[in-house]
C-alpha cells in the first residue's frame, strides 16, 4: 500500500506541474497577441503623408499696371516639404505644383521623384514660372496690382507607395492646398496657409 500513495503523490505533482506549464503557455500566447494587435494597430497604421509649402520667395516679378492691359510675369522658388509619419519609406512619382490666381492656373513646376524616409520630413525645391497670360479678362487683376495685393493659390498631388519592413506595399496619396498674398510693393509673399 505505501507505493500507491507514492505513486498517486507523484502523479498529483505531475499533474500540478502540468497545469502550470499549461497556464503559462496560455498566459504568453494571450500576451503575445495582445502585443501583436497593438503592434498593427498602432506601427502597422498606413497614413497619408502631408505635402506643404515651406517657405516662397519671389525671385522675379515683372507688373504692367496700365488699365487697358494689366499683366504680370513673375518666377517663384518655393520649398515643398512632405512629411511621412509612417514607420515605413514614402517613394512618390514625379508631380507637378501648379500657382492659381483667381481660380485660373497660371503656373507650374515640377516636383521630381524621390522619397521620404519613415518618420522624417523631406524637402524638395520647386520654381514656378508664371503669367497672366493664361487668364482671360479679370476685372480684377487691375484693381489688385494698384492694391499691391494678388491672392494666389498652390496645389500638388504626390502619388507613391509606402514601404514597410521590405515587405508591405501600400498606395497613398499625399495632397497641398495653399493660399497666399503677394505683395507687389515689398516682391514677398505673405500670408501663406496650407491645409
Amino acid at each position: 500500500m505505501p507505493k500507491t500513495t507514492t505513486a498517486t503523490g507523484n502523479q498529483d505533482a505531475r499533474r500540478k506541474r502540468n497545469k502550470k506549464f499549461l497556464a503559462f503557455i496560455v498566459v504568453g500566447l494571450i500576451a503575445q497577441t495582445v502585443s501583436t494587435v497593438l503592434f498593427v494597430l498602432l506601427v502597422m497604421r498606413f497614413r497619408n503623408p502631408k505635402v506643404r509649402l515651406g517657405a516662397v520667395t519671389v525671385e522675379t516679378l515683372n507688373l504692367n499696371s496700365s488699365s487697358s492691359s494689366p499683366s504680370f510675369t513673375m518666377k517663384l522658388s518655393a520649398q515643398v516639404t512632405v512629411k511621412n509619419t509612417n514607420f515605413g519609406n514614402f517613394k512618390f512619382d514625379n508631380s507637378t505644383a501648379t500657382i492659381s490666381y483667381g481660380g485660373t492656373e497660371i503656373g507650374e513646376g515640377a516636383i521630381v521623384k524621390a522619397h521620404a524616409r519613415f518618420r522624417s520630413t523631406k524637402k524638395v525645391n520647386v520654381t514656378v514660372a508664371a503669367s497672366s497670360s493664361k487668364l482671360s479678362t479679370n476685372s480684377h487683376l487691375h484693381s489688385d496690382i494698384e492694391a499691391g495685393i494678388l491672392q494666389l493659390s498652390s496645389h500638388a498631388k504626390l502619388s507613391g507607395k509606402i514601404h514597410m519592413f521590405f515587405i508591405l506595399k501600400k498606395k497613398k496619396l499625399a495632397e497641398m492646398n495653399c493660399t497666399m498674398e503677394l505683395n507687389t510693393k515689398t516682391k514677398a509673399i505673405q500670408n501663406l496657409a496650407c491645409k
